[in-house]
């Protein structure tokens, strides 16, 4: 049954994938019930992630039925088992736990491309792997827009949206991650792709307390992904996207420019925009149109184009 969904997947989707020239996507996610777990390609190797749930097996079963699965996995989608990375995915308190190595040895970053830029990920040592795959056609949207413009990137994670704000032109951008692991990372990123100078700067930063201190009127767009929540021992004060999100655009909204965009999104699936918003700004919901082919159907997030 789990051989047989992942060969209709991975038919269907590496058609898209190769028309549209990308090597890294997702091919499965929870489509079985009893196989509870997302895959992802990152070109030659499988990102695996099993859901955390009450599976009812003894340590031995459950090892004994994840190295079958793993092993269909294999043979269908035709990886080598060395370059199957697997992962169990678990909430955790806060985003903290993002920060945290798997184990400590030597690390195991590659290079993956995607439209023609360039991205370090790791599969193995992180929770994440260094580049969301359900961001891609909004990382798209943000190099359309960027030619000439000064660009903020909050909770920027490995910089992604930096690197294609520059790719798209971008006079200047500034990256801010509470994470000072990530900020070396993003900036890896940009350089990896010949991005760096005065222009392009990383601050490590608490996002609540910076964003007051930010000049109003600095920046022409501004992208917002930040955690559904955190409690950081970094941070003032706990975060809470449901509760916050109000206060954060509003904040955003001071340091735009006339005319200057916001691009908001949130992966809290019970997420309400408050409606006040909507009297004092002029808001689009892109949710679907920068939904990936493949996650469509299956992504739960909600994003918002916000007008200054």
């Amino acid at each position: 049954m789990f051989q047989n969904r992942l060969a209709k997947v991975e038919r269907h989707l590496r058609k898209q994938a190769n028309r549209q020239g990308v090597t890294c996507y997702r091919l499965y996610d929870h489509d079985l019930p009893e196989f509870p777990m997302c895959i992802d390609r990152y070109e030659n190797h499988l990102y695996v992630a099993e859901y955390k749930r009450r599976h009812g097996l003894d340590e031995e079963l459950h090892a004994r039925w994840l190295q079958d699965s793993i092993q269909v996995m294999s043979e269908t989608l035709q990886f080598p088992l060395d370059q199957i990375h697997y992962k169990v995915r678990q909430r955790k308190p806060g985003r903290q736990g993002q920060y945290q190595k798997q184990e400590a040895d030597a690390s195991h970053f590659f290079t993956v491309t995607e439209n023609g830029l360039q991205f370090l990920v790791n599969l193995d040592e992180y929770l994440d792997t260094g580049l969301f795959l359900d961001h891609r056609d909004t990382r798209k949207m943000v190099r359309d827009f960027s030619q000439g413009k000064s660009v903020l990137n909050l909770f920027a994670y490995t910089g992604s949206f930096s690197v294609y704000a520059a790719a798209g032109g971008a006079s200047q951008t500034t990256t801010i991650d509470l994470s000072n692991t990530y900020i070396d990372w993003a900036r890896k990123n940009m350089a990896l792709n010949g991005f760096t100078g005065s222009n392009h700067s990383f601050i490590a930063a608490d996002v609540l307390q910076l964003l007051p201190q930010l000049e109003a009127n600095s920046f022409d767009l501004i992208i917002m992904d930040p955690p559904t929540f955190s409690n950081s021992k970094k941070m003032d004060e706990v975060l809470d996207i449901q509760r916050d999100h109000v206060r954060l655009i509003n904040q955003c909204m001071r340091l735009l420019k006339r005319g200057g965009v916001l691009i908001f999104s949130t992966n809290l699936t019970s997420f309400v925009f408050d409606s006040s918003l909507l009297k004092l700004y002029n808001c689009k919901e892109i949710t679907s149109a920068t939904t990936p082919f493949d996650f469509q159907g299956k992504l739960k997030r909600f994003c918002i184009r916000i007008e200054a």
